[in-house]
C-alpha cells in the first residue's frame, strides 16, 4: 500500500536492488582495496639537499656498474660480475654477506642477503629485497638497477642500527627475476622465501624494490591496466606502493607513512592478482607463503618506454627522484623499527 501511494512498484524496487548489488558492489570492493593513507605529495619538490645530491651520486655510481650490460643466466659472466660488485659493496659496509645458491646446475646463480641485526633474538623480521638479474638482452639500469641500488644504499644508511634494532632487518638482492624463471620454482625469490616460512621466524612483511628510476611530468605519461585508470593520475612523477589485497594492512602502513615523512608523489592501493602487473616482482614469492608483501615501483611497463628492452640504460633514469624515494623508504623502514620498540 505505501509503495502503490508513491507510485512506485515492488517489481521495481527490486530491480534497483539488484542494479545496485550487480554496480555497487563492485564499485565498493574497488575503493576499498585502493584507499591508502595521507595525501600525495603536490606540487614543485622541495630544493635537493646537499645530503641527497651524495646519494643520488652513489645510486648512479651502482646503476652504472650493475645495469650497463646484459647479465642473467643467458649472460652468466655477467651476472656472476653484478653478484660480485654487490657482495663487495656490502660487505665494504662491514656486512657479514650470505649466498644462498639455490641451482645446482648453475652454481653462479646465487641470492645474496646481510642482515642488520637485532638487539634481542626475538624479534620480528622486516625484508627488504630486490632481484639484480636483468631480462634477456637489455642491460637492466631501471628494471632493476634501480632497485638493487636503493637495497645497498639502504643498507648503509640502515647500518648504524645493527645490534640494537627493534627488528631484524634483512635485505636481499635475488636472482632469477626475469623470464624464464618468473613465476616459476626457479625464482630465487621464492626459495628464499619457503627457507624463511619454514624457519619459523616471524616477519611483519617483505617490501620488494623494484623499476624505481624512471619519472615524468608529462602529462598523459602514465597508463595503467584497466579499471585503475578511472583512480590514478595520468602524468608519471610519482611512486607507487602496491601488493595483492591480502596484504591491504601493510601496504596501508607504508604509504601513510611515507607520506607523512616524505615530500614526493605518492600512490598506492592493492588488487586482487589477476590484475595485470599487481604481482610482478619478488613479492608475489612472499604474499604466496602468507608473509604480507608490496612492491615499491615507478610501474614499470605503464610508464616507462624501454621496459626488457636494450634502451635501458643508466641514461635514462632521473637519480635525484631516485634518491628521494630512497631516502623516503628508509623513514618507513625506521618509522616501522620505533614502532616495535
Amino acid at each position: 500500500m505505501v509503495l502503490r501511494s508513491i507510485g512506485v512498484r515492488p517489481s521495481r524496487i527490486v530491480a534497483m536492488a539488484l542494479i545496485l548489488l550487480l554496480f555497487g558492489t563492485p564499485v565498493a570492493a574497488l575503493l576499498w582495496a585502493t584507499a591508502v593513507p595521507g595525501r600525495s605529495h603536490k606540487g614543485p619538490l622541495p630544493a635537493i639537499s646537499a645530503e641527497q645530491r651524495l646519494l643520488a651520486e652513489r645510486l648512479t655510481a651502482h646503476v652504472t656498474a650493475i645495469g650497463t650490460t646484459p647479465h642473467n643466466v643467458g649472460h652468466p659472466e655477467a651476472l656472476d660480475r653484478a653478484a660480485g660488485y654487490i657482495e663487495r659493496h656490502l660487505a665494504g659496509l662491514g656486512y657479514a654477506v650470505h649466498r644462498q645458491r639455490f641451482q645446482p646446475d648453475l652454481p653462479i646463480v646465487r641470492n645474496i642477503e646481510v642482515v642488520v641485526a637485532p638487539r634481542t633474538t626475538s624479534a620480528p623480521t622486516l625484508v627488504i629485497g630486490a632481484h639484480y638479474d636483468s631480462a634477456g638482452d637489455a642491460p637492466g639500469a631501471n628494471d632493476n638497477g634501480s632497485g638493487t641500488a636503493a637495497v645497498i644504499e639502504l643498507a648503509r644508511r640502515l647500518r648504524a642500527l645493527d645490534g640494537r634494532s627493534a627488528l631484524r632487518i634483512r635485505l636481499v638482492l635475488f636472482a632469477n627475476e626475469e623470464p624464464p624463471f618468473f613465476e616459476t620454482e626457479g625464482m630465487g625469490s621464492v626459495a628464499y622465501a619457503r627457507r624463511l616460512k619454514r624457519s619459523g621466524e616471524p616477519v611483519i612483511g617483505m617490501m620488494s624494490l623494484e623499476t624505481m628510476g624512471y619519472y615524468s611530468d608529462r602529462p598523459g605519461s602514465q597508463h595503467y591496466p584497466p579499471p585503475l585508470s578511472l583512480l590514478y593520475p595520468g602524468t608519471g612523477n610519482f611512486i607507487a606502493f602496491v601488493g595483492t589485497t591480502d596484504s591491504r594492512d601493510f601496504v596501508r602502513h607504508a604509504v601513510g607513512t611515507f607520506r607523512a615523512t616524505t615530500p614526493f608523489p605518492s600512490v598506492g592501493g592493492t588488487a586482487p592478482a589477476f590484475v595485470r602487473g599487481i604481482d610482478w616482482s619478488d613479492h608475489r614469492s612472499f604474499a604466496a607463503v602468507g608473509i604480507p608483501a608490496l612492491m615499491v615501483t615507478d610501474t614499470a611497463p605503464f610508464r616507462y618506454p624501454y621496459y626488457h628492452a636494450q634502451a635501458d640504460t643508466p641514461d635514462k633514469l632521473d637519480y635525484g627522484r631516485l634518491a628521494r624515494v630512497t631516502e623516503g623508504l628508509e623513514r618507513v623502514v625506521r618509522a616501522s623499527e620505533k614502532e616495535a620498540r
